[in-house]
């Protein structure tokens, strides 16, 4: 049985980081909780534990996760071409439930499925996400669950859906947030909205507008958040 612990407490949090850290670093999976929902963890740069936490959410290379990062200085290393508008919505919503769509820098040594060239940035506001990204580093993150299934809002949701597939769970209580994230379209001249979640698009496309930058949202782009369950 994997280990669950209880970093509700900071001796709790303290250990469960720290040997979490040290089993990602590894290859292993982990649950933890952000503000959105509950994620399944990976190292980014491992490409056979990024295909292992497709695998345990019944996934293909064609669905590629999320990477989730500790500051909003780490983006200039994972991404290109960034436009001062995704700037801006950096700026306005990290930590929080944006996730930004960017051009990947070429030269990363990962596989996080077909992207495209692109990839998925966010950086939670929750504690115990952060610190263990400030040990790991960028971590591939999807939503705790099986495809097609809810998403987990505590442990004991993701526990019972993914089981022994996840070496460490990380139990922070249940999630208050509740909506996934909502997902930027960031390498274009112009934003688009993949999925509105807990930020609307009316406060997405306020801060694009005070950041001067010229923007034209197609209403086809912005799709029902429950069309899918990823951060």
């Amino acid at each position: 049985m994997s280990p669950v612990f209880d970093c509700t407490s900071a001796p709790g949090r303290a250990e469960g980081v720290a040997k979490a850290a040290t089993g990602v670093r590894a290859g292993a999976l982990v649950v933890l909780p952000t503000d959105t929902l509950y994620g399944v963890g990976a190292d980014a740069f491992t490409p056979a534990a990024v295909q292992a936490l497709l695998a345990a959410k019944g996934r293909g290379q064609d669905m590629p996760p999320p990477v989730l990062v500790a500051s909003p200085e780490t983006v200039d290393g994972l991404a290109t071409d960034i436009p001062d508008y995704a700037r801006a919505l950096i700026a306005q919503f990290w930590p929080g439930a944006l996730t930004v769509v960017l051009k990947a820098q070429p030269s990363l040594m990962w596989d996080l499925g077909e992207t495209g060239g692109t990839v998925a940035l966010r950086m939670p506001n929750d504690e115990i996400a952060l610190a263990l990204l400030a040990e790991v580093g960028p971590m591939a993150v999807s939503s705790a669950n099986r495809t097609g299934y809810p998403a987990s809002r505590t442990v004991v949701e993701a526990a019972s859906q993914l089981g022994a597939a996840v070496e460490f769970y990380l139990d922070g209580g249940p999630v208050t947030g509740g909506l996934a994230s909502t997902i930027v379209d960031c390498t274009r001249a112009e934003p688009v909205v993949l999925r509105q979640g807990a930020i609307s698009t009316e406060d997405i496309l306020a801060v694009v507008a005070a950041a001067d930058t010229p923007y034209d949202l197609p209403e086809s782009s912005a799709p029902d958040p429950e069309s899918t369950t990823d951060e």
